[in-house]
């Protein structure tokens, strides 16, 4: 399996912005559309966006839309997430994940996790 780091995360106030970062630790990580998801304690882990193996085709969950946007650079087997105008919703530990939107939960590889909290 690639093994995947998230990084980026952190505090920041509502209407912020954080880049996340996704690094993978194998070549073929160009070949798989990538996926993050989020988890907040009370609930279950939340699809938010993905993105395919090439870049050119990016989804989000309607909450985000707008808001968040996916890129990828395979050359350096990293995947970001950009999320602007933050809200206190979007408070959770984002994992990103190997797969797409249709099938991440089959590949069952994500990060350890970076967490994000918006707050004043």
């Amino acid at each position: 399996q690639v093994q995947l780091v998230e990084s980026g995360g952190g505090l920041v106030q509502p209407g912020g912005s954080l880049r996340l970062s996704c690094v993978a630790s194998a070549a073929y990580f160009s070949f798989y559309d990538m996926t993050w998801v989020r988890q907040v304690p009370e609930r279950g882990l939340e699809w938010v966006s993905s993105i395919s193996f090439d870049g050119r085709r990016q989804k989000f969950l309607d909450s985000v839309k707008g808001r968040f946007t996916m890129s990828r650079d395979n050359t350096e087997k990293t995947m970001y997430l950009q999320m602007n105008n933050l809200k206190p919703e979007d408070t959770a530990t984002y994992y990103c994940a190997q797969g797409g939107q249709r099938d991440w939960r089959q590949y069952d590889n994500r990060g350890q996790g970076t967490q994000v909290t918006v707050s004043s």
